[in-house]
Parts: C-alpha cells; sequence; structure tokens
C-alpha cells in the first residue's frame, strides 16, 4: 500500500497523538475526519510550507513549472518535515513536462517527495518512469459527456496510477451541485477505481462539505490563501468542519466514501 492509501485510511481512524499512522509522537490526539486534508502552495516559501504542516495540514503540494528551482523546493520540503517528520508532499507538474526524465523523478523523490499529480496532456512515458516510493496521480478535468467516464476508465490500465485529481476548477460552488451533477462526476471517479483529490479555494461552508462527501473522494486540496495567516485560518476552518461532518454522519461509510 502507497503513502497515500495509507494517509486516506489512517485519516478515518482516531489519533492518541502516541505515534499512530502519520502522526507524530509530538502531535496532539486527533479525531477521525471525513476526508484528508491537503494543501497546495502557489511556490517553494519554506516558511509558508512549515506554518501550513504546522496550522494542520495532512500533506503539501508544491507546483512544478518549467523555470522551477529545485534548491528551493527541496528547502521548502525540509521545512515542512522540521515541523512534521512524515507529512506527505507531492508535486503538481503543470509546466516543463516535456524536459523532465528518469533522474529528475529520482530526485524528486531524494527531495522528500511521495507522490506526482500529472495532467492529461503531459507526455505518456511520464507514467512508465515508475520510481520506487514515487506515486503517480492524475488529474482529470471534468465533463459532462456521457462516454466521458468510459474514455476515462482506461487510466486503470495504468497500474501505477495511485489516485485521481478530479480538476472541477478553483470557482465550482459545491453546495449548488444538482444530484444529476454528482452522478456524472462520480460516474468519472468510480471509473478509474482509485481514490479522488479535489482542490477548493476559501473555506466551504457546512453545506459545499457535505455535497464535496457525496462525490467519494478521500482528500481535499486547499489552494493556498493570500498568505500564511489566511491559509493557516482557513485550515483549521476547513480541519474542524471535516471532523463535524464525519461525526454527524457516523463516518464515511453512510455518504459512500470508498477507501482503496
Amino acid at each position: 500500500m502507497g503513502k497515500l492509501s495509507s494517509l486516506f485510511k489512517q485519516i478515518h481512524k482516531a489519533s492518541s497523538g502516541k505515534g499512530i499512522g502519520f502522526a507524530s509522537k509530538n502531535m496532539p490526539a486527533a479525531k477521525p475526519r471525513a476526508a484528508a486534508l491537503l494543501v497546495e502552495l502557489s511556490g517553494t516559501d519554506a516558511g509558508n510550507a512549515e506554518a501550513a504542516v504546522k496550522a494542520g495540514a495532512d500533506g503539501l503540494i508544491f507546483t512544478w513549472k518549467s523555470d522551477a528551482n529545485t534548491d528551493a523546493l527541496g528547502k521548502a520540503i525540509e521545512a515542512a518535515h522540521a515541523a512534521e517528520d512524515n507529512v506527505l508532499v507531492g508535486l503538481h507538474i503543470n509546466g516543463g513536462w516535456d524536459k523532465l526524465e528518469r533522474k529528475d523523478f529520482e530526485q524528486f523523490k531524494e527531495l522528500g517527495l511521495s507522490f506526482v499529480i500529472l495532467p492529461l496532456n503531459a507526455p505518456a512515458r511520464l507514467l512508465a518512469l515508475e520510481v520506487k516510493d514515487l506515486e503517480s496521480v492524475v488529474s482529470v478535468p471534468m465533463r459532462e459527456d456521457e462516454l466521458y467516464p468510459i474514455f476515462i476508465r482506461n487510466l486503470s490500465a495504468f497500474e501505477n496510477v495511485s489516485a485521481v485529481h478530479l480538476d472541477f476548477g478553483l470557482n465550482t460552488e459545491f453546495g449548488d451541485l444538482s444530484i444529476e451533477d454528482v452522478l456524472h462526476y462520480r460516474a468519472v471517479r468510480e471509473a478509474v477505481h482509485v481514490p479522488a483529490l479535489i482542490t477548493i479555494k476559501g473555506t466551504p461552508g457546512e453545506d459545499d462539505a457535505y455535497a464535496l462527501l457525496t462525490l467519494g473522494i478521500q482528500a481535499i486540496v486547499l489552494a493556498e490563501g493570500k498568505d500564511a495567516a489566511t491559509t493557516g485560518q482557513q485550515i483549521h476552518s476547513l480541519h474542524d468542519l471535516l471532523e463535524q461532518v464525519n461525526q454527524e454522519d457516523n463516518g464515511p461509510s453512510k455518504l459512500g466514501l470508498n477507501i482503496h
């Protein structure tokens, strides 16, 4: 089982703060939550990375572009691990993929990364660059074409795809999703039979949280706010909300959250 799947399973269990799963011995006791909480940072500021982890993020996602600075990325990852040894760190590759080779993926692992997120238009060869302990996540743009789930189902042929990132766009009002909307999205999510991540911006309300859970997701990715203080507050609020909806609905099974 990869680190992503382990995190998704662990998040539904209470932690005593004594080093269970991804909680270090210095972490306080934690209540089970409806989904894991990752934070996507727009840059590689070490201070922002450390602050997000201390605020309660289960993991961080950095953005990789064609002009990415590996040294700065390494320092930011070190800061994150200094705040929490076992924090999960990933890389969202949204540019410069044409120059990436196996040695780059091996370097990502050495830097402390556990997974990479690839867009559908990234070179297919990148999925074949299997590096031990470096998982692949594919970002899937959401489309309402009835044949789209059949097309996306072919991702299951790639055994090293550990999860999908369902790309709704940052302006989606999840609380307004209809049952028909959710059925379209779940069809795509279920077609691949792997855990799903969804990115949001800001702090969702209770209605948004319940709507997100009907989609059958395992992790919410929070886009970084305007500054570290804002991001920290959003992490705290979302953390509490995920605990609340988990308790009120008696765990994930009632909403059909399948943990693979």
